[in-house]
């Protein structure tokens, strides 16, 4: 059965962020998604430091919930990153652990399918969303998207509830996810993945 990671971004586990969240969960698993969702918002997560050890090690150097997730993102099929809006950007503890589980992980993220979903009270919404796919188009994963951009709004999970709009694009990118999942299984049932040039090239005009 295809699966889907989503992760809480949010200090709270019960609060807006999660509520989108659930919104989307409950309508992958009626189109034949296993789901989990993790709370990662209220840890303790520093950022990436760059000492490459994870080149070395396969895994990052500090041992925390970042190894934790990695073996899960790496059998999952689908990757829905959700944060709160924080100064018109992701919560930094979200960010910390993305920056290490992507950089880190020795697997590739290649044809998984990605989605962002934010929260807010007003507004800041379309900053976040933008800098959360950065990490799937980095990757080689496919976003997934809805009717509107992917959102929604209140001060609080009943606030949230109310958002008919929000939670119907929930369900209309839960739909659309699942469909590019099943989608890219069956080509790559058929004709395998794209071709990959082997050599990576890097630019750097600095002489």
């Amino acid at each position: 059965m295809p699966n889907v990671l989503l992760l809480n971004g949010s200090p709270n586990a019960n609060g807006c962020t999660f509520t989108a969240l659930k919104e989307m969960a409950s309508t992958l698993e009626k189109e034949g998604m296993a789901t989990e969702i993790v709370h990662v918002g209220h840890q303790d997560i520093r950022g990436c430091i760059g000492c490459g050890r994870c080149a070395q090690l396969g895994h990052c150097v500090f041992n925390d919930l970042v190894n934790k997730l990695a073996p899960k993102l790496e059998l999952a099929d689908g990757l829905v990153v959700g944060s709160p809006v924080y100064y018109a950007s992701a919560n930094g503890t979200l960010t910390n652990l993305l920056d290490r589980l992507f950089f880190s992980t020795p697997f590739s993220k290649r044809m998984k399918v990605g989605a962002a979903v934010c929260s807010a009270r007003r507004a800041g919404t379309t900053a976040t969303f933008d800098q959360l796919n950065k990490y799937f188009t980095i990757s080689e994963m496919p976003v997934a998207s809805g009717r509107y951009w992917n959102m929604v709004h209140g001060h609080s999970a009943d606030d949230v509830m109310q958002d008919l709009e929000g939670l119907q694009n929930m369900r209309i990118l839960a739909r659309n996810m699942a469909f590019l999942i099943r989608a890219i299984a069956a080509e790559r049932e058929r004709n395998g993945l794209p071709a990959q040039e082997k050599e990576i090239a890097y630019t750097n005009f600095i002489r």
